[in-house]
């Protein structure tokens, strides 16, 4: 991705413009609304093949089960939360390999068991469709809920489908003033990947953890199920 269109994105609080004729407005103060609602959060994991890789002598994929499996048990069951996974699967075309996400766990309150349990059945097999699985989830996931939704992606590598989750979230915001998400970089080391999932959260108002270790992968998880944000960017366009 263009490093002067990344910067732009980074420091979109303070900056006047987007690309494209749009402004960015934060408000001070913001009326109350559903922000206040009870908090839906739906997790969208990476099982590509990539986390089967080592790091600190463990699989990564096992560092993140592990990892959801604490956070799951200590979450509250008033809290509805669901799972989504990709690259789980890897199909016998690219086509298919792409459109490898499901949603395993639908959004629902005391769910946390439920996710556990899914979880220890999923293998990482196949290819990293970001772009695809946000565009489930928004579509799809959330059906049936109003208010804020929540969305924590957690991810060890960029998009390889041939789209863009940046490009995607920046048409989303347009029409969308509901959907936050907050971007989990496990052992990413590319800067254009990071650069993309950077840009994926600031423009939800998201929030962007990349975590190196399997303990930063831990502060982060906790950090986004904890979060709550109390004001949320816009964009209107130019007259």
């Amino acid at each position: 991705m263009n490093k002067i269109f990344i910067i732009i994105l980074t420091v979109f609080l303070v900056m006047p413009a987007f690309a494209g004729g749009y402004n960015v407005h934060r408000p001070e103060d913001l009326p109350v609304d559903e922000m206040h609602e009870d908090k839906r959060i739906l997790f969208i994991l990476d099982f590509s093949n990539s986390m089967s890789e080592y790091l600190e002598g463990r699989r990564k994929v096992d560092l993140m089960v592990d990892t959801m499996k604490s956070i799951l048990t200590n979450l509250s069951p008033d809290i509805s939360v669901g799972l989504r996974v990709y690259g789980h699967r890897m199909g016998l075309t690219p086509f298919e390999a792409c459109r490898a996400s499901t949603l395993v766990s639908p959004v629902s309150t005391a769910n946390g068991i439920n996710i556990r349990n899914s979880l220890l059945d999923i293998k990482p097999r196949g290819m990293t469709p970001i772009t695809y699985s946000l565009k489930q989830a928004v579509k799809h996931d959330f059906l049936g809920f109003s208010g804020k939704k929540h969305i924590i992606l957690l991810t060890d590598g960029g998009e390889n489908c041939d789209e863009s989750p940046c490009s995607y979230v920046l048409e989303l915001i347009k029409t969308r003033k509901d959907i936050m998400i907050d971007v989990i970089a496990f052992n990413i080391n590319d800067e254009d990947d990071l650069d993309q999932l950077e840009c994926t959260s600031l423009v939800t108002s998201g929030k962007f953890y990349n975590a190196k270790t399997a303990a930063q992968l831990a502060k982060s998880l906790n950090s986004s199920v904890n979060s709550v944000k109390k004001v949320e960017a816009k964009i209107i366009e130019n007259p």
